[in-house]
């Protein structure tokens, strides 16, 4: 059995063929409840990434045939010491030191490039069987990598939505938030309100419970904004937001994410909620989150279910969200390496 391992990028769209496929049969194994992988939003990590952030690419073939893939993301804008990564292998292929070797030759990829740790993100356990550990932990245990952050994902059923709760929610938080209104867009974010929402995205690393992951708060500004923005529009992602504005300042205080793969419009994720520290106590993070949930359903009454997740130690927000009707799921590592 020869394993062979080689780079590729956005020019080669056969070795980017061949790895969505790898991806699309992992995901159909490991994670049947999510949206099937998308080959468009696969592409586009290639021709529209990230600002700010390079990747590389491996891929893996045993005796020719693609095996496994290897995604590094380089930061270049901040935490340009660190890297994450996406490693996958076949269903077919596990076992087999594919794995191994394309961890082995992306240590000297970053090595290389002057980086010192690199962390990545797999299920703890088996699906189903949260006493099992999943084979990614075995892996990144052999390997000497650190769990440097428990991650839990909780998913709400909208069939079993308790509309009623919400109403009750959401009125108690109306009557401690009468100094700010609600305000709601989709897709990308309105000129008057770039600034704040940079603002505001650019607290969540500083804000959000880390645990031992090293990585510094992003410098986020306008102009990251539209490129994340861009990002996200060449994978097709469908965005809904809610943000809160307080009335005396007229600033953006409050803001909350959800979007849709276009591989499925039975599923969304419930993605960043941020409150200015300068105004918590408001009940805000709980109204804008009903508020975005009922403005989502308003546009996509196909919506099922909707997956978050959180870091454990996460109370405040796992409060938020239980309230709201979200339940466990399973729970997730955030690998990280000194390398």
């Amino acid at each position: 059995m020869a394993i062979t391992i080689s780079s590729f990028g956005a020019g080669d769209e056969s070795a980017i063929e061949q790895a969505f496929r790898v991806g699309a049969d992992y995901f159909a194994t490991d994670l049947p409840d999510y949206p099937p992988f998308g080959r468009r939003r696969f592409t586009s990590l290639f021709h529209q990434p990230m600002p700010g952030t390079e990747t590389l690419a491996l891929l893996a073939h045993v005796d020719g045939t693609p095996a496994g893939y290897l995604l590094l993301d380089l930061p270049k804008l901040d935490n340009t010491e660190n890297a994450s990564a996406e490693l996958v292998v076949h269903p077919d292929r596990r076992r087999q030191g594919v794995g191994r070797a394309l961890f082995e030759r992306g240590l000297r990829v970053l090595r290389e490039r002057g980086r010192r740790r690199v962390s990545a993100t797999s299920r703890a356990h088996l699906r189903g069987e949260p006493d099992r550990p999943a084979p990614a932990t075995h892996f990144a245990a052999t390997v000497g990598a650190v769990d440097a952050l428990v991650d839990v994902r909780r998913r709400l059923h909208l069939a079993e939505l308790d509309q009623a709760a919400l109403d009750t929610l959401l009125a108690d938080a109306r009557s401690r938030a009468t100094d700010y209104e609600v305000l709601f867009w989709r897709g990308n974010t309105p000129d008057d309100l770039i600034a704040d929402v940079a603002y505001l995205d650019g607290r969540l690393l500083a804000d959000a419970p880390m645990g031992d992951l090293a990585w510094e708060p992003e410098q986020v500004d306008a102009d990251r904004v539209r490129g994340t923005e861009r990002a996200l529009q060449a994978r097709g992602k469908r965005r809904y937001h809610a943000g809160v504005r307080h009335r005396e300042s007229g600033r953006l205080v409050a803001w909350t994410l959800l979007d849709m793969s276009p591989t499925a419009d039975w599923h969304a994720f419930q993605q960043i909620t941020i409150v200015d520290p300068e105004h918590r106590g408001h009940r805000l993070g709980l109204l804008v989150k009903i508020e975005n949930l009922r403005h989502l359903l308003d546009h996509e009454p196909a919506v099922q279910v909707i997956d978050t997740f959180n870091a454990d130690r996460n109370g405040h927000m796992i409060s938020i969200n239980e309230q709201i009707g979200f339940r466990v799921m399973d729970r997730w590592s955030n690998w990280q390496l000194d390398v």
